[in-house]
């Protein structure tokens, strides 16, 4: 059995802090407004050398107003199923409810190990009141505080006792990640379920449906890399809360530590004089920046009114609003119809190779000294300036130095064309290039 825990129970009991401190990162989003987390969330945590899996999930409820409460149990139930253990928090503060009840009885049917965890214990007149929970039939109540990790190791010691195996520090360390990034509402997460071919992320119309990153392991043309829903990226004038403010932070902290970005664009929100909005612009931006590998897809296109040249009227409007940002391909699809998709996962994996492309350092001369020579760097101030040698760095984003003698007269236009040759030369489709000049 995998070592997993899965940390469950109704809705602002703590469940997201405990999990950020097992994981020992604020990673889950935590606010005193009950349903802040929706979808599954994964981590990793550590106890007595033995490594797990800690999903967190949403407070399960029945009979609420919230929107997404069907989908919510739906995440919990499938979190429940997948887990070795179950950790059921409750609240010291508030004592036993008919909720807890009521969930007690969810998780006896599940036949999984379940600890009750009795959070909220931050004195010690609020863990004996931990008592009460024995009324649930379920064991032992652990009375924690999960905001400073007081009484957790005794719990953890239970937890890790049902794992016979030392586990794996990080399962996805090595693994390529690709982060999904867009506007609210643009399909990321349904592009993300489709792919995976069920529910992962809860899709509905609603803006800002997503607020966590979720971190999926996805195979596909037999190769694994670590798919990542985020957020939509709004403007700053437009974010009205802090979950929502929170939620942005998340995806831009997934952007920078993916190594592939694919950002979706409405394809209805496009105009062919104007080509892409502002804040698409901007997420474009942010991730060239960040020096990630970029595919721009182009999503509903099936709602779009089209004939034989309207792709490459939109493909040429979208690339004049992004110049000189040319270097990333494009591709349309519906992610309702499951048109061209899997095609957008192979230019992904296309671009991560693109992206750890290492050229040798002889045939990098051979070929772009060649092409220095044809078309040689224009004088500057009657001096001529002439490149040498050229070597690949070892960075994660293809980075190159060029020696020369002159490198300060090196102007931005001929540092454009060599990024364009080396792109046609070496297959650097989709990659940011960085060229640094220094004297020989």
């Amino acid at each position: 059995m995998s070592n997993i825990v899965a940390i469950v129970g109704r809705p602002n009991v703590g469940k997201s802090t405990f999990f950020n401190r097992l994981i020992e990162q604020k990673k889950a989003i935590m606010d005193n407004v009950s349903g802040v987390t929706r979808d599954r969330h994964y981590g990793y945590a550590e106890w007595t050398g033995k490594f797990f899996t800690v999903i967190d999930t949403g407070g399960y409820v029945h009979g609420s107003e919230d929107t997404f409460e069907g989908a919510i149990r739906e995440q919990v139930e499938m979190a429940i199923e997948e887990a070795a253990v179950c950790l059921f928090v409750v609240d010291c503060s508030t004592g036993i409810t008919d909720l807890d009840k009521e969930f007690a009885q969810v998780l006896r049917r599940s036949k999984k190990p379940v600890y009750i965890v009795a959070n909220k214990a931050d004195t010690y007149e609020k863990g004996l009141a931990a008592v009460e929970f024995y009324e649930l039939g379920m064991g032992e109540p652990y009375p924690i505080a999960a905001e400073s990790g007081s009484g957790t190791g005794d719990l953890l010691d239970a937890v890790v006792s049902h794992f016979p195996e030392e586990g794996i520090e990080n399962p996805n360390a090595e693994i390529p990640k690709i982060a999904i990034l867009g506007k609210p509402n643009v399909g990321k997460s349904s592009f993300l379920n489709a792919l995976l071919g069920k529910d992962r992320s809860i899709v509905t119309d609603i803006a800002g449906t997503t607020r966590d990153a979720i971190d999926n392991h996805y195979t596909l043309f037999g190769k694994d890399f670590i798919i990542t829903d985020t957020a939509g990226i709004r403007r700053k004038a437009k974010i009205d809360d802090n979950i929502e403010y929170y939620s942005i932070l998340r995806s831009i902290k997934a952007m920078e530590e993916c190594d592939v970005a694919v950002v979706i664009i409405d394809a209805t929100t496009i105009d062919i004089q104007t080509g892409l909005q502002a804040q698409d612009m901007n997420i474009i931006s942010m991730a060239d920046r960040a020096k990630k590998g970029m595919v721009i897809m182009v999503n509903k296109w099936d709602l779009v009114e089209k004939d034989a040249m309207t792709s490459k009227r939109i493909e040429d409007a979208i690339r004049s609003r992004m110049a000189p940002l040319n270097y990333m391909p494009i591709i349309f699809t519906s992610v309702l119809e499951k048109q061209r998709i899997f095609q957008a996962v192979e230019k992904v994996l296309e671009v991560y190779e693109n992206k750890t492309r290492k050229i040798a350092t002889s045939k990098l001369n051979d070929v772009m000294l060649k092409v220095i020579d044809n078309y040689p760097p224009p004088a500057w101030k009657g001096k001529h300036i002439k490149i040498k040698y050229i070597t690949q760095l070892p960075t994660r984003a293809p980075s190159f130095v060029l020696f020369c003698n002159l490198p300060q007269y090196i102007r931005e236009s001929y540092q454009r064309y060599l990024e364009n040759q080396m792109r046609e030369h070496f297959d650097f489709n989709g990659v940011p290039i960085q060229l640094f000049f220094r004297k020989k």
